[in-house]
């Protein structure tokens, strides 16, 4: 029977860089691991001396009933070697817990630091459900590996040295090497059924993410599915991804009965050739009645392990295509990193300049050309033009969540890209057009601005943003759950939550992207004088389309394709008669507070 691999998997596994990688996490706990190895040494050689006090006492009660006396000694070392491996074993799990559950919570939290430290474009392409998946299955595969490869591998090699010494010692070459042969063979088969087996695992964990991916985002996506009464459609991608995963798994189950059963069978053989010899020896007077039992114990004390020892392996190697998939995601690069010695930043009055600035997002297709202008500190400029023009590009490159391709952006005369990344964004605060919030209570979603604030000080943000007394109408006030992505509330009252938790945050920059555009007019009317409150004294940046929101701006710019095209204060730019005038007389003329969108 001949399984071929359907789906894309990891190519050029390394294992042994995968316990590279993990073997900090563990040493950290270095004392912890070196007193648990010592009560799995002492409870292995326990456990090796129990067949020896077995054969004493059968061969001191094998003669005739005239000659008989209880063997105490004998009983009582049997005793003690099966409590000593016992109680061993059980301190030596207690002791390694913290080593195990220390190391999986160490290298979970590294990989959520990182991915939070990993660029926009990177979380652009991921998919959520499948990464999440990944992780899980990661951190359940290190506690896996570690308890099972330090508490199952480790112990049952060395019981199968300390037996063969013992076997070689006491009895015929013979014994030995059958046992020897039998676990040489029983492991090239296991090794090589299970190298010809990790395929089919691999293929499993990469088509389950993929299919688990497919259904998270239709979740998350539940409205636009019901919008176009794809409920069907997504349930049909969903079983596809699904079947694939099904072939893989029958595939998986097909080859692990066929790997059970050819372990069985090589057990089995070697099993029932070292009792043969036993018995031969046993009529030829060569051996007692207490060594055949000594023998068998060993064989079965050997065998029942080892028998486990395959299924351990099998599972560690899956365990290692999982941890892999999750430490592929530490190896991601971080593309917008700190560079050496960077500064931090800490002023209050920030002057901003776009020198000569060139972007694009993937090298292609450069959106910003030459783009140069000023903010000076305190002040205010409006940036507008037609979608696609770059004007959400400019935030972007703000808080360097790219960097420029050619030219510089700096603050206060510092390149940014010298900056500290955590000092920098400390300075920036944004009103996003498209406002997502965290599954939780409004006030969290508010206080995220700055996570030490009072709740005074998070109901005063609430208030500029003309939100406190809408949410002191709900039932559980300011403990009112939002829903996953802010789904709960309208587009105006998360916009207004975006406001106040920008407004706790008290940055010296502020970014105000179509910051009002899901707020109806009164409402707008209100906050826009709240807003110029708020971006009094600050150094603002505002992205807008509709042209009555930034008449006040000190400085206005029109960009098209990524160019400047008209720069000057709102009257300057109407007596210019240009892009700017035009866009003014067209939302003019619309009828019911209607505006065109440019």
């Amino acid at each position: 029977m001949r399984f071929t691999h359907s789906g894309p998997a990891p190519a050029n596994r390394n294992d042994l860089q995968t316990l590279r990688t993990l073997l900090p996490y563990l040493w950290a706990f270095k004392g912890r691991v070196l007193l648990a190895l010592s009560c799995m040494i002492l409870a292995k050689v326990a456990a090796v001396t129990v067949p020896l006090y077995l054969k004493d006492i059968v061969d001191r009660l094998s003669v005739p009933a005239s000659m008989l006396a209880v063997p105490v000694m004998a009983l009582v070392g049997y005793g003690l070697a099966r409590l000593t491996s016992s109680v061993l074993g059980e301190l030596r799990d207690a002791v390694f817990a913290r080593v195990i559950q220390g190391a999986v919570r160490s290298v979970a939290r590294g990989v959520f630091q990182h991915l939070l430290r990993l660029s926009l474009r990177f979380h652009l392409e991921r998919q959520t459900g499948g990464m999440s998946r990944d992780i899980e299955r990661g951190t359940k595969g290190i506690g896996f590996l570690l308890n099972f490869m330090v508490f199952n591998i480790l112990p049952t090699l060395l019981e199968i040295g300390m037996v063969s010494v013992i076997l070689f010692s006491r009895y015929a070459w013979e014994f030995a090497a059958v046992t020897l042969g039998t676990i040489g063979i029983y492991i090239l088969f296991t090794l090589v059924v299970t190298e010809w087996r990790t395929v089919f695992r691999r293929s499993m964990n990469d088509l389950d993410s993929k299919a688990n991916a497919k259904a998270i985002d239709a979740l998350i996506n539940y409205e636009t599915v019901k919008y176009f009464n794809n409920e069907a459609y997504e349930a049909a991608r969903y079983d596809r991804n699904l079947a694939a995963w099904e072939a893989s798994a029958i595939k998986n189950q097909v080859s692990l009965s066929m790997l059970n059963a050819g372990q069985g069978v090589i057990i089995a053989s070697g099993v029932t050739l070292i009792m043969v010899l036993a018995a031969n020896s046993v009529v030829q007077h060569k051996m007692t009645v207490g060594d055949v039992v000594l023998v068998a114990t060993f064989i079965t004390q050997l065998y029942t392990p080892l028998n486990f020892l395959g299924f351990i392996y099998r599972e560690i190697k899956h365990s290692l295509a999982d941890i892999e998939r999750m430490f592929g995601l530490l190896s991601t690069h971080q593309e917008v990193d700190d560079a050496a010695g960077a500064s931090v930043l800490d002023t209050r009055q920030a002057g901003i300049r776009f020198s000569d600035v060139e972007f694009g997002y993937d090298g292609k297709r450069t959106i910003l050309h030459g783009l140069d202008f000023e903010i000076p500190a305190g002040s205010s400029l409006a940036v507008v033009g037609a979608s696609g023009a770059g004007k959400s590009t400019l935030s972007r490159l703000l808080f360097r969540f790219y960097d420029v391709s050619r030219g510089s952006i700096s603050i206060n005369g510092r390149d940014i890209r010298q900056l500290t990344q955590d000092s920098l964004r400390a300075h920036i605060g944004i009103v996003p057009q498209d406002t997502v919030l965290f599954n939780d209570s409004i006030y969290y979603n508010i206080a995220y601005g700055r996570p030490g604030a009072s709740r005074e000080e998070v109901m005063e943000a609430a208030r500029s943003a003309h939100i406190h007394d809408f949410v002191m109408s709900l039932p559980d006030g300011y403990d009112t759950q939002v829903g996953e992505r802010g789904l709960k509330l309208s587009g105006g009252e998360k916009q207004r939550v975006a406001i106040a938790r920008t407004v706790l945050k008290n940055p010296p920059i502020l970014i105000f992207d179509e910051a009002t555009s899901a707020l109806d007019s009164r409402t707008e009317k209100a906050i826009q004088h709240e807003l110029a409150s708020i971006a009094a004294n600050r150094t603002t940046l505002i992205i807008a389309h509709r042209l009555s929101t930034i008449v006040d701006a000190d400085q206005i710019i029109v960009m098209d394709g990524g160019h400047v095209l008209e720069r000057g204060t709102h009257r300057d730019l109407l007596e210019l008669g240009g892009r700017y005038a035009e866009m003014w007389r067209l939302q003019q003329e619309q009828q019911d507070g209607e505006e065109v969108p440019v």
